[in-house]
């Protein structure tokens, strides 16, 4: 809804309210199952498709559950079709569209994809999301270093320089020391000392934030990228073979079919992403911290006339939001893989960023949006094994497509904080 303003015969201006329907949503769900009906009719696929929703780790056994292939995927579109009907009718009401109904209808498009994926194959349920789980730690607390720093009114493009120092430090401390936890300082040190940089000039020297952000993943790349040539690779055995973290099994709610091993069976940063999640977002609308951090982002000039430093409020909490980030890239060397290699998070920063575009710079939105890129992730991978008669090409683009389909599909409805990549000048 918006106000426009109108003059009467008499010269009086009026007021009015000019409802619009915002219909970006349904047509995104309608153009997904149209394309997923498209490739059904193209590439039609026979036999039976099973899902193993047991897992040998577990005390209970489930038996795997096989489909018709053809049959079930229309009958899923039918149903993807009667959502979009529905999402039409709220945006034509003058509605959002409910998330419910984004939600069904997100889940309802994959379950579809795979019984085609899989005719003929098996799709192991809980190993699929253990995969997306673990893929989706770097990127909540990538997410979460990005909520945090523009809920301030700082772009975080850097969220990959944090990210790959805070994996080389991790490995670097952890193997002279021998202990994964120093190890995880180390990383959150690391993201500091990138957030440092991107504070500094930023908010001090008034630099442009996009700009400071792409240099400092430029110089964060090469940077560890010759002091992996010049200092890991000659001393691996002494300086690049970090002590990882363990998986912590909790008992009986490790036993839960599915969510058991997915939640309850994994790594201390695992479970440390799930109190940081909370801890975030409990902390941004009902404490004095989120409070004033959201003061900052929307109406600095605002929170400046009540006594709060603004300024001071911004650098503090882009050093907060990169020690976090840090932790992320701890989960590369510490859980992931064995030792640091050069350039290793691959562009997960950049997700990262957009998963909080997507979220609208909620820590629970983000958060749910850094899982969808992470299982978009497991799933080029499981395709793989399956041999879906699509090429490989396309299954290494999987997850940026749904990464730019996610953002440009939904991401355009929603404004980032008023405040947002707006240097703040002491009047």
């Amino acid at each position: 809804m918006s106000l426009v303003q109108s003059q009467a015969a008499d010269g009086t201006v009026q007021l009015a309210t000019v409802r619009e329907r915002r219909l970006k949503t349904p047509i995104t769900l309608a153009a997904a199952t149209a394309l997923l009906a498209l490739l059904f009719l193209l590439v039609p696929r026979t036999g039976t498709s099973a899902f193993r929703l047991g897992d040998s780790s577990s005390a209970f056994s489930l038996p795997d559950v096989p489909l018709p292939t053809g049959p079930t995927s229309w009958v899923l579109i039918g149903i993807l079709v009667l959502l979009v009907v529905g999402a039409f009718l709220q945006a034509w009401s003058y509605r959002t569209p409910s998330i419910w109904i984004v939600i069904a209808f997100g889940v309802l498009a994959v379950f579809a994809f795979l019984v085609w994926a899989s005719a003929g194959g098996l799709v192991p349920v809980t190993s699929l999301l253990v995969g997306a789980v673990s893929l989706s730690v770097p990127l909540v607390f990538g997410a979460l270093g990005g909520v945090i720093g523009e809920r301030a009114g700082v772009v975080n493009v850097a969220i990959e320089g944090q990210l790959l120092l805070g994996a080389f430090s991790a490995a670097l401390l952890s193997s002279i020391t021998g202990s994964p936890f120093v190890g995880l300082i180390g990383a959150m040190i690391g993201g500091v000392l990138v957030a440092s940089v991107l504070a500094a000039f930023a908010i001090k020297y008034l630099v442009e934030q996009v700009i400071v952000g792409v240099v400092l993943n430029v110089l964060v790349t090469g940077l560890t990228g010759f002091l992996y040539g010049a200092l890991l690779a000659p001393n691996e055995e002494r300086l690049n073979t970090p002590v990882r973290f363990d998986r912590i099994e909790i008992p009986l709610l490790s036993d839960i079919p599915i969510i058991g091993p997915v939640l309850f069976n994994q790594t201390i940063i695992v479970y440390l992403m799930f109190v940081t999640v909370a801890v975030v977002a409990w902390g941004l609308y009902r404490t004095k911290w989120g409070l004033r951090l959201r003061a900052v982002g929307e109406h600095p000039k605002a929170a400046d006339t009540v006594g709060i430093k603004v300024n001071a409020t911004r650098f503090w909490n882009v050093l907060l939001a990169g020690a976090i980030a840090g932790i992320g890239g701890a989960y590369f060397t510490l859980v992931s893989v064995p030792q640091f290699g050069k350039d290793m998070t691959a562009g997960l920063g950049f997700i990262a960023l957009a998963a909080v575009i997507f979220g609208r710079w909620d820590p629970i939105r983000a958060t749910l949006a850094a899982f969808l890129f992470g299982f978009a992730t497991n799933l080029q991978n499981l395709l793989t094994i399956l041999k879906t008669p699509i090429p490989g090409e396309f299954m290494l683009m999987l997850p940026y497509v749904v990464t730019l389909l996610a953002v440009a599909g939904f991401a355009g409805q929603i404004k980032a904080p008023a405040a947002d990549g707006k240097p703040y000048i002491k009047g």
